[in-house]
């Protein structure tokens, strides 16, 4: 690596440094808002913890698609799936991820846009299994999370179904967390959602 190219690198980490400020709808147990790089360290690990002996997935190349799918939004912030502009939030990615890397070298930076644009157009099996999971962990946080009065649940479980249902595995996780989604839903009597660690908070 020439200076140049060691000293663009470290631009754009610098840069992408601005993913642990950018922060997501969904909170933690603990009732902080959860930021997008917090998302993407669980979504790598889920993937990492729960994809082992699956035949024709290049595990390193599913790990390295999670670990960009949202880099982006270090630039222009994370857009809920409930907004408006969600429509339009891949055209506004891809110009905020062409921006973020264009200090790399070039040959990194060709890797990490196509592995977005993979992930994106979603039919390499590492593509499928990397937005499943995106979802996944999604639904995962909102079981857990110690959310505000109000909080819509039923969302969960029309939300990211149709990437969710494309793998037996990531199907069969979805009706796990289907059924925390709905404990959640159920009338408490014992107070306020106290959140917490499990499943069905």
């Amino acid at each position: 690596m020439t200076p140049d190219e060691l000293a663009g690198t470290l631009d754009f980490l610098q840069r992408a440094e601005a993913l642990k400020s950018t922060l997501r709808n969904g909170t933690t147990a603990s009732g902080r808002q959860e930021s997008t790089a917090e998302h993407t360290w669980r979504l790598c690990l889920m993937v990492m913890v729960l994809t082992d002996g699956i035949d024709g997935i290049d595990a390193l190349k599913l790990l390295k698609m999670c670990l960009v799918h949202d880099l982006g939004e270090a630039v222009g912030g994370d857009i809920p799936a409930t907004d408006p502009r969600a429509a339009d939030k891949g055209l506004q990615e891809r110009r905020d991820l062409l921006a973020l890397t264009a200090t790399l070298p070039s040959a990194r930076r060709d890797e990490i846009v196509g592995l977005w644009e993979e992930y994106e157009a979603g039919t390499s099996p590492e593509a499928v299994l990397a937005k499943g999971f995106d979802k996944l962990e999604t639904i995962l946080q909102h079981n857990q999370g110690r959310n505000p009065p109000g909080f819509d649940y039923a969302f969960n479980l029309a939300y990211g179904a149709k990437h969710t249902a494309r793998h037996p595995l990531t199907a069969a996780i979805r009706a796990v967390l289907d059924e925390g989604t709905r404990a959640r839903m159920a009338p408490r009597v014992e107070g306020p959602d106290p959140g917490g660690s499990t499943l069905d908070g």
